[in-house]
């Protein structure tokens, strides 16, 4: 009953137009008017995250400037996890490495994390509200039917709003595993991908692609889940087997355990509602390997009132 319930209620969500919805005050997650905070994720070549690191080690461009960074940290702190998994019929055959992947990553993860799962088909549901019991996580995975179509960017943005809404941590994460192929949603791809990058949210994605992945709907759906892991400071992965897919939760779980946390105040202060492109840069003791990089593209400045106002009489 509380399933079927939230579903209508979601889908009432999902049908307001893209424009109205991505328009939404609430989407404005961006960043703090003073301080910009960035998840880096630094990892050696093998994807075994780079710990110890100084803020000496770091620097942050905005719009090709030098920053000052005024937060640095590392620590491993709870999380409030969005779980969103397909539940559309082209994951039938898949759901077994499905589940794998999602209590994996659940077993890998902070004790003290919270997880809620979404499933999303032809609608998106609620089927566990934030929980950290393994044993409700694992029963509502089981219990999830296969069927419908792909409604995968109205998923993640239902989801998003979700998390940020209900979310008891500061830090907050969606997982979405799925095949990629979407074709029911209300959202279009770059309209998910502007609310992404707008938002605090981690993104990664796992990719149980078909089996024939020259198709265009695999690689139109490869990409999909590629972009939005970018756009959401995570990383993209595409495991063919059960053994590689539960190597893949470890190493996200793992990821997000061991992620710095860099603030600083940018020296751009107008509030005009622009996307400001962000760069990290690492550069590591000498007996430190080859490093890769996982942050955030950037964020949308805040914009004041004036900016607000001259913007909609542009659109009229």
């Amino acid at each position: 009953m509380f399933r079927h319930a939230l579903a209508l209620m979601i889908l009432a969500a999902a049908t307001i137009s893209p424009a109205q919805k991505l328009d939404d005050q609430d989407y404005k997650l961006g960043v703090n008017v003073e301080l910009v905070q960035l998840p880096v994720s630094v990892l050696d070549k093998k994807g075994f995250p780079i710990k110890g690191l100084q803020p000496e080690h770091f620097a942050v461009y905005e719009d090709k400037v030098l920053q000052n960074i005024s937060l640095f940290k590392q620590e491993d702190i709870p999380l409030s996890v969005g779980l969103v998994v397909d539940a559309s019929s082209s994951m039938y055959d898949k759901r077994d490495r499905l589940s794998v992947a999602a209590m994996t990553f659940v077993r890998e993860s902070n004790p003290e994390d919270e997880t809620a799962i979404l499933s999303f088909g032809d609608v998106v549901n609620l089927e566990q509200e934030f929980t950290t019991s393994t044993n409700k996580l694992n029963r509502a995975l089981n219990g999830i039917p296969s069927n419908g179509n792909t409604a995968l960017y109205d998923a993640v943005v239902l989801a998003a709003q979700h998390v940020k809404e209900e979310g008891f941590h500061e830090k907050k994460v969606l997982l979405v595993v799925s095949d990629g192929e979407d074709n029911h949603s209300k959202y279009k791809l770059k309209q998910v991908l502007t609310a992404v990058q707008e938002s605090k949210m981690i993104v990664y994605t796992v990719g149980l692609l078909s089996q024939d992945t020259e198709t265009v709907f695999g690689d139109e759906g490869k990409k999909a889940l590629k972009q939005l892991a970018e756009a959401g400071g995570g990383a993209s992965f595409f495991p063919k087997s059960e053994a590689e897919v539960q190597e893949v939760c470890r190493r996200i779980a793992r990821d997000l355990r061991n992620q710095y946390t860099i603030g600083y105040r940018p020296s751009n202060d107008k509030l005009d509602g622009s996307f400001r492109k962000v760069i990290v840069k690492v550069t590591p003791p000498k007996t430190v390997p080859k490093v890769t990089v996982h942050t955030k593209k950037g964020y949308y400045a805040p914009a004041s009132h004036e900016t607000q106002v001259a913007s909609e009489r542009t659109v009229k």
